[in-house]
């Protein structure tokens, strides 16, 4: 018994030294410790935490927590309280803390029970790690996400659209969101006969009305540089850049402006010189850094070429109304001189008895009927581009109707034969009898003159449960594969060494739109030097 006391010292000095142990440990922790007792008031504080929150250990040592806590958050205390006195962790908890100096840091926090020597809790212990490097981080993870899926939208909308307004419209309302602008613009480079404005093209972030109850900007030293091409202008406080406030009348922004302090310019240019720019405002200062610059100006380059294949494109379906404008004045124009050739050569016909004479006739106004048809196909052309091809539609026999164009054809092509396979019992359709005799006498005409080496066309009429469908054979040169899907395009016509046809290449491009507003469909199958089936089918009566 006499060595009790010795063992007692022993368990003493080492309980201390562990003691010494654990609170150099926390006195080195880079988190900061802190111990509090239920009521919230603390009891102990490392270095971590002084240096983390600016208070030293005496200034917070019997402070109450809330100390730390903002205003707005001080029921996460309780909540926190209430878990540890049923003897809960709380780990990785996050929330905001507030230091001596006011400033807002983002925590983790991970509080644990502290239990006396029977086990009783009596307060908690919390460590605080400082999280604002990882959600710096993690936000601009994020960012560059965002920026990464704005700027593939932008390359996807550039080459997808054609309309100027559209493209525009979205590469400014994107650029705005990757630059965090309050607002942004597209100004035209179109100087007025004076030199001194721009047009507003596109805006983002404000209603238009706020620039154009102010007129269009003028020839500024600050615009100017954009406008000109020399470079992009990037200012944090434009309103203290050399170059502002020289000009007349406002000497800077026009009273009602919008606040403008963070500017940024970035020009728009082709090869053709400097299309526009994109202008982007905040109402603070410091706003935009050189990361925007780079953003939008890779953008800008991929702008100017949407930009220049829209106009492009305008030009294109301008000088493509105009041409359809001449042939239909054309057209009709050319009408008046043939209808009177062909009443004098069918009254030539009526008086004429002569063998050699009258076959002369007779060719001459299948000649004349052969332009008359290729005038009205191409009137019909320039009435589908405007929207005025008219469509009686009705119930009719579709076996009439290629009966009576198989007689049509037969006796102006008498090289071939037309065999044809029709339903025993009549097949009504919805059409309009005189457009799709049209596509019939198209089909059954192309089928014999692109077959030179055969002596027969076949047509077949089928139905099913909705729609009739006519087909038209032939055995001729067929139609390359890489040609297939443009067949039915206007003024397309295959190129091919083995067989020269004649013709505008609007045939098959008419009876595919006739054919679509009958709510049908035509197709085609070939196989080159074997011969090429067309199909058509049209909606049952019902």
């Amino acid at each position: 018994m006499a060595d009790a006391p010795f063992l007692q010292d022993i368990d003493q000095n080492e309980a201390e030294k562990k003691q010494a142990m654990l609170a150099a440990i926390i006195d080195s922790s880079e988190d900061a410790i802190i111990s509090k007792t239920l009521e919230g008031y603390i009891t102990s504080w490392n270095q971590a935490a002084t240096r983390l929150f600016g208070y030293t250990e005496e200034e917070a040592i019997g402070k109450h927590i809330s100390l730390l806590i903002p205003k707005e958050r001080l029921k996460e205390e309780d909540m926190i309280i209430d878990r540890i006195r049923n003897g809960h962790r709380v780990q990785h908890f996050q929330t905001i803390r507030v230091t001596k100096s006011g400033t807002y840091i983002p925590l983790s926090l991970t509080i644990s029970p502290i239990k006396n020597s029977q086990g009783a809790i009596i307060g908690a212990s919390k460590i605080a790690r400082d999280i604002s490097e990882q959600l710096r981080i993690h936000q601009e993870a994020q960012k560059l996400l965002q920026n990464t899926e704005l700027l593939l939208s932008v390359g996807r909308i550039i080459s997808e659209k054609l309309d100027l307004h559209s493209i525009l419209q979205n590469v400014t309302d994107i650029t705005t969101q990757l630059t965090g602008a309050e607002f942004g613009a597209f100004f035209y480079n179109m100087i007025n006969d004076q030199g001194e404005a721009y047009m507003l093209y596109t805006l983002s972030g404000a209603p238009k009305e706020a620039f154009e109850k102010l007129g269009m900007p003028r020839n500024t030293a600050v615009f100017a540089r954009t406008f000109s091409g020399e470079g992009i202008l990037r200012s944090d406080d434009i309103r203290k850049d050399p170059r502002y406030g020289h000009s007349a009348p406002h000497y800077g922004m026009p009273e009602g402006h919008l606040p403008v302090v963070s500017y940024l310019a970035v020009p728009v240019t082709s090869p053709s010189g400097v299309i526009g720019g994109l202008f982007f405002g905040h109402s603070q200062p410091a706003m935009f850094k050189e990361e925007h610059e780079r953003l939008i100006s890779g953008i800008a380059s991929q702008a100017a070429v949407a930009i220049e294949n829209a106009k492009l494109y305008e030009e294109v379906k301008s000088l493509s109304t105009l041409k359809d404008d001449f042939i239909g004045v054309a057209g009709h124009e050319l009408r008046t001189p043939i209808t009177t050739i062909k009443g004098y050569l069918q009254l030539l016909e009526g008086q004429s008895t002569e063998g050699l004479t009258r076959d002369f006739i007779e060719k001459a106004l299948r000649q004349v009927n052969k332009l008359n048809r290729l005038i009205t196909d191409l009137l019909d052309v320039t009435k589908i581009q405007a929207g005025k091809l008219d469509y009686t539609i009705t119930p009719c026999s579709i076996i009439d109707l290629v009966k009576e164009c198989i007689e049509t054809v037969w006796q102006i092509h008498t090289s071939h034969i037309i065999e044809s396979r029709l339903p025993d019992k009549d097949v009504i359709v919805m059409a309009d009898a005189s457009k799709i005799e049209q596509v019939l006498i198209n089909l059954l005409t192309n089928a014999i003159k692109y077959s030179p080496g055969a002596n027969k066309v076949f047509l077949t009429v089928t139905t099913n449960s909705n729609y009739a469908i006519v087909s038209v054979r032939d055995l001729g040169i067929g139609i390359p594969q890489e040609h297939i899907q443009h067949i039915f395009h206007r003024y397309y016509r295959v190129k091919t060494t083995q067989h020269v046809v004649g013709g505008l290449g609007i045939g098959m491009y008419i009876s595919k739109e006739i054919i679509n507003r009958h709510n049908g469909e035509i197709w085609l199958e070939s196989v080159e030097n074997q011969g090429s089936t067309f199909f058509f089918s049209l909606p049952l009566a019902p």
